[in-house]
């Protein structure tokens, strides 16, 4: 492809994408440094020219990430050192590039060829910077790979694109229901499980300055994720939302809004936003991540809540988050796939996803006690057997553009939800090429 058409789409694309699934906060002053330097062995050659040489032919790759903190650079960092050790030739850099900044210096880097050799990337933007050649397709490289097959569906369709693999999945997170149990207990209300249920708990809870549900639904990528799990319930899909089941969803998340079970301020909310109503007991249940799991620990540490899947429709769903370990096509392709399947290798992911607070994307790893026996992280481990990617598509973001639009539009009832699902699906279409 040339670069002046690269050029192009991926200017395109920039604008059209947005903040997905909290972690694109930037805070100041939060950076680690940029480029430190891995730690290699020392050599064990019996000359200083043998070791010169060992030196010069070591392989140096980096490694590309947005998280910020100087908590979790060094907890990616314990990876890129852990594999150097094992392979002593291979040197990977990690470099923290702000969330604000990550498209575009990936945009630059490809226009320019000048990227890293692996980028740790939202998932559902794996697909859009595969299509325009950024990734290079390792389907043959991990083909007897036998750990494939213990990766959940949902992260590991996220690393596909028309059938080709350009991504393993680094770790994953979902959405569930949390609920205020005081509050529940004293409106003799129990934690719904369907969405008649839900529609009648939040009614019952909504009173005295408190309204009974919260969600973040602003008009961008948090908005359609935090939507997604109501879309799939219905029995609806991204590129199918003008139907019945489509129009219901809208429909229901309006309804709530429109009988005052939940705050029309909800469009003006991110993640962070409803974590902070639900601490300060101002809504009563809430659509959230584990994420948020040691924020309330801090703001609400005597809280008692609990969590559960978020309430069906047709069948329980949730939508998956987390981010890829995404191959770039050049030189190192082989020493990048490798360094990937060992981050993903049982006893170094247990040990990284509990630390970095992330649910594991093996179903293996995701059986250990850990997961499996603390109650609240249960819930979000049983989570991952319904959690779907978003998309994965190439043109996610103007998808994305599309169903969170409708969803603000339904939220506040400046149109019929009816409408606001069919102008959507008519966006999507065209999107789409229909």
């Amino acid at each position: 492809m040339k670069k002046s058409v690269v050029g192009l789409m991926l200017a395109v694309f920039m604008i059209l994408s947005l903040v997905g699934c909290g972690s694109g906060e930037n805070k100041e002053n939060a950076s680690p440094p940029a480029s430190p330097s891995a730690v290699a062995p020392e050599s064990s050659s019996p000359s200083e020219s043998a070791s010169s040489e060992t030196e010069a032919d070591k392989k140096k790759l980096t490694m590309w990430f947005y998280f910020e903190g100087k908590e979790r650079f060094d907890k990616i960092k314990v990876l890129t050192d852990g594999y150097t050790k094992l392979h002593p030739n291979v040197e990977i850099e990690p470099v923290f590039i702000p969330f604000a900044d990550f498209k575009k210096r990936l945009s630059v880097g490809l226009a320019a060829e000048d990227l890293p050799d692996i980028v740790v990337i939202d998932n559902p933007d794996t697909a859009a910077y595969a299509a325009m050649g950024l990734f290079a397709d390792i389907t043959d490289k991990i083909a007897a790979w036998p750990d494939k097959d213990q990766f959940f569906p949902g992260p590991w369709s996220s690393t596909i694109l028309d059938g080709k693999q350009y991504a393993i999945p680094l770790g994953s997170n979902n959405l569930a229901l949390f609920y205020n149990e005081k509050m529940l207990a004293d409106a003799n209300v129990q934690p719904p499980t369907t969405w008649d249920e839900l529609r009648a708990a939040a009614k019952a809870l909504t009173k005295d300055g408190v309204t009974g549900i919260g969600i973040a639904a602003p008009g961008n990528e948090e908005g359609t994720f935090q939507f997604l799990p109501w879309l799939l319930s219905a029995g609806a899909a991204f590129d199918k939302v003008g139907g019945p089941e489509g129009i219901k969803a809208y429909g229901y998340l309006a309804d709530l809004a429109k009988d005052g079970s939940m705050s029309k301020d909800v469009i003006n909310w991110t993640q962070a936003d409803v974590m902070k109503q639900f601490a300060a007991g101002k809504i009563a249940m809430m659509i959230n991540g584990p994420w948020q799991l040691p924020e309330l620990a801090t703001n609400a540490p005597d809280l008692k809540y609990g969590i559960a899947l978020v309430p069906k429709d047709q069948t329980f769903a949730s939508v998956l988050g987390g981010e890829n370990l995404s191959i770039v096509n050049g030189r190192n392709v082989d020493e990048a796939v490798s360094f990937a399947m060992y981050v993903e290798s049982p006893e170094v992911l247990k040990s990284f996803a509990q630390g970095f607070g992330y649910f594991p994307a093996r179903k293996d790893v995701a059986a250990d006690p850990y997961w499996s026996d603390n109650p609240q992280l249960k819930v979000f481990a049983d989570n991952m057997n319904y959690a779907l990617p978003r998309g994965p598509h190439p043109k996610w973001p103007e998808i994305s553009n599309a169903l969170s639009e409708a969803l603000v539009k339904s939220i506040l009832g400046s149109s019929a939800a009816e409408d606001n699902a069919k102008e959507a699906q008519t966006k999507i279409d065209k999107i789409l090429g229909k």
